[in-house]
């Protein structure tokens, strides 16, 4: 994978460094060594201090208006916890300074002039997506399927309700699965319903909103790009409308988040997912 370019920028090594003797710089050159690329930030930001993935120190590559914080890439990338953390202590510092478009895990640009040169070629796209984010936060929002309230459900659903009476005058196995059936696909029915009530009342306090992967179960899965002053309001609205089918879907937040789901590179610049 690659990812957008970034440079050098203040505090950090410069893209064209070189090892200390002439023997190691020629290596070097020979074998050009791959990069992890954490994120996109304007040019002009102080380079991490939290160590990055496989504990190597991270820098910044500065062109045309950006940086990119970079570490060298390990020999082997896992999702180990610890690299997991590491990558998200490095987006921490950069988004306490401005705003940022964060890669995802394991996004790696194969050399350092590749890297600058699509910082170059995308630096107004990528210069607008930053200021899309700018005083920006991402929240997600999920909702699970509550299976508790089916009692309800078939006492307001004349079908449900006539397959039950059915079933109690002559039960049997498969008059028992049919009913099962029936209710849970009421029960997600019912969830699913109130999944777009919850929508439809948050998507007017955020600047954007991305509807993600659902299934049975998880019935909502949004992420809302938020004003930061505006969280504590989410949050609330969000409280407000939990009460409100709680009988139906269970409600949580995550965040704030890096506004990963708000990250749009030009097809030259795959945000690696």
């Amino acid at each position: 994978m690659t990812a957008p370019a970034p440079t050098t920028a203040t505090g950090t090594v410069a893209a064209t460094d070189t090892a200390a003797s002439p023997g190691a710089a020629s290596a070097s050159a020979s074998v050009p060594k791959a990069l992890y690329v954490y994120g996109i930030a304007p040019a002009g930001m102080r380079a991490p201090r939290s160590p990055g993935v496989d504990g190597a120190p991270v820098r910044l590559l500065t062109e045309s208006g950006l940086c990119a914080a970079v570490s060298a890439a390990p020999p082997r990338i896992r999702p180990r916890r610890r690299d997991l953390l590491a990558h998200q202590a490095v987006l921490d510092e950069l988004a306490a300074q401005g705003p940022v478009l964060p890669m995802r895990f394991a996004v790696l640009s194969p050399r350092t002039d590749t890297l600058l040169s699509q910082l170059r070629s995308d630096a107004v796209h990528l210069t607008e997506q930053l200021e899309g984010v700018r005083g920006c936060v991402e929240l997600n929002v999920k909702g699970a399927v509550v299976p508790g309230h089916f009692a309800d459900l078939v006492r307001r659903d004349d079908q449900l309700r006539n397959l039950a009476l059915r079933t109690r005058r002559r039960p049997d196995y498969e008059a028992n699965v049919r009913l099962g059936e029936a209710i849970a696909l009421g029960v997600r029915r019912e969830a699913r319903r109130a999944a777009r009530e919850v929508v439809d009342r948050l998507a007017p306090l955020a600047v954007r909103t991305v509807q993600g992967a659902t299934d049975d179960e998880q019935v909502l899965s949004a992420s809302f790009l938020l004003r930061a002053d505006d969280e504590q309001r989410f949050r609330e609205a969000v409280a407000a409308r939990a009460r409100a089918c709680g009988d139906r879907l269970a409600l949580s937040v995550t965040g704030p988040l890096p506004c990963y789901s708000f990250v749009d590179p030009r097809p030259s610049t795959p945000a690696g997912r």
